[in-house]
């Protein structure tokens, strides 16, 4: 006997449709409380006694890193001219256009002030990140709401049915049409001009942003266009910056740091560490490595040229000289003080170097003798460990090879002629040397506390 097919019963059917109106209903309500700013343009403006004065040209807010920025005033198109009206004259704002208070206008063309930004002109069809979702994004729309008695930015669309609807017939345009809809407070725009020269700047930059991971911050630099990622490298602090350089594919690099001005670039890779430096001035012809090394201070520059002499594949070549150097009178507590001072520098510091009166290398010592030891013991004194492994700066990295092989260690020294620090090689610099194809490793590092 055929089976009979299974209906849901009456009871789920009924609390489904009530779901679905919930959810129709709920969508209709946040839709009747948006406002939709490429809506908005070309809407009239009219008096209190319905006489129509112009046309809506764009919508302004004031930047101030506010979650919500306020809006301050509307662009008016009244003939050939483009008037400004405080927010503080409109009766009302919406879908039908806006209502003023007053039928008298400034038609003194507008001129934005150096806080303010016109979200049509500079925000709707331009790049945003996410920060969220840590990806590059494109506004097809923006919605604004009331808030407390004020009219604010509250949220951005990238939906692709919000694009359609703004290519649609003019009735349906200011419709606001809710597809993907991200929370203003996670959004970083870009391209907002700056008082009345136009030049691009970066908008107050949202502090989550600045605590992205590096590799996440290079991610979004490789997916904006040139005028945002020039906006968000010079918004971040050198640091950030230099540790997001140094996650970039070297293509990226290279065309990120010659969209920048020489002064700038240089900036940026003084900041990175060396052996990422050298890396990165790699990529560039000889003219260009001299016009940066030219813009450094004198003593990063003859460090970084010092290491570009070095062919690409020996140990010179691929070895950081980032180096903690103590002599063998210090104590392990001020040895300690010294690896805390240099946290920043922890991804490629993996040991301490003790050297006598002369500079020369006495023993390596790694961070975990440094652990257990007593804070009262002296650097001299921790010999109890395997001796020094070091490789010549002309070394073929084959060679470099063996010798991580034979000692087993994380890291070798490179030393001149008289064993003396030159830098140092860690397993996962050689193995980036070695395999670029796998991307960059970090292996994790602690630094005495």
């Amino acid at each position: 006997m055929a089976r009979r097919p299974a209906f849901p019963a009456p009871a789920a059917l009924r609390r489904r449709r009530e779901r679905r109106t919930q959810r129709i209903l709920a969508n209709r309500s946040v839709a009747d409380a948006l406002t939709s700013v490429a809506g908005l343009v070309g809407r009239p403006v009219t008096t209190l006694a319905s006489a129509e004065v112009g046309r809506i040209a764009d919508v302004v807010v004031r930047w101030h890193g506010e979650s919500y920025p306020p809006v301050t005033g509307l662009v008016v198109r009244v003939a050939r001219r483009r008037a400004y009206v405080p927010i503080s004259q409109v009766e009302s704002l919406g879908p039908h256009g806006a209502r003023l208070r007053t039928a008298r206008l400034d038609l003194r063309d507008f001129h934005r002030r150096e806080d303010e930004v016109s979200l049509n002109a500079d925000v709707v069809d331009h790049q945003l990140v996410d920060i969220d979702g840590v990806r590059v994004v494109r506004a097809s729309d923006l919605y604004l709401a009331t808030v407390n008695d004020e009219v604010r930015l509250v949220g951005v669309d990238v939906g692709f049915a919000t694009l359609l609807r703004r290519l649609g017939p003019a009735n349906r345009r200011t419709r606001p049409t809710p597809d993907r809809v991200i929370d203003w407070a996670a959004v970083q725009p870009f391209g907002a001009s700056s008082g009345p020269s136009g030049a691009m700047r970066l908008a107050t930059p949202n502090q989550a942003l600045r605590r992205l991971r590096p590799a996440d911050l290079a991610d979004l630099l490789e997916d904006l266009g040139r005028d945002e990622r020039q906006e968000l490298i010079r918004s971040l602090d050198p640091e950030a910056a230099a540790d997001a350089l140094e996650e970039m594919e070297p293509d990226e690099l290279r065309e990120l740091l010659r969209e920048l001005t020489p002064q700038e670039a240089a900036n940026l890779i003084v900041e990175m560490e060396p052996d990422e430096a050298v890396d990165a001035l790699r990529e560039f012809e000889d003219p260009e490595v001299e016009v940066l090394l030219a813009s450094m201070p004198r003593e990063v520059a003859l460090r970084l040229a010092q290491m570009l002499g070095y062919d690409e594949e020996s140990a010179g070549g691929v070895m950081t000289t980032n180096l903690i150097l103590v002599r063998a009178d210090q104590t392990v507590a001020e040895v300690r003080r010294i690896l805390r001072a240099e946290a920043e520098h922890q991804a490629d510091v993996d040991a301490v170097i003790v050297v006598d009166d002369e500079g020369r290398l006495v023993h390596d010592l790694g961070l975990f003798e440094l652990l257990v030891a007593a804070g009262d013991d002296l650097a001299g004194s921790l010999t109890n460990g395997p001796e020094p492994v070091t490789v010549p700066p002309d070394a073929a990295l084959t060679d470099v090879v063996d010798r991580f092989i034979e000692s087993r260690g994380s890291s070798v020294v490179v030393v001149d002629d008289e064993d003396r620090p030159l830098g140092r090689i860690l397993a996962d610099d050689l193995v980036d040397a070695l395999v670029p194809e796998r991307g960059k490793l970090r292996f994790p590092r602690f630094l005495v506390g």
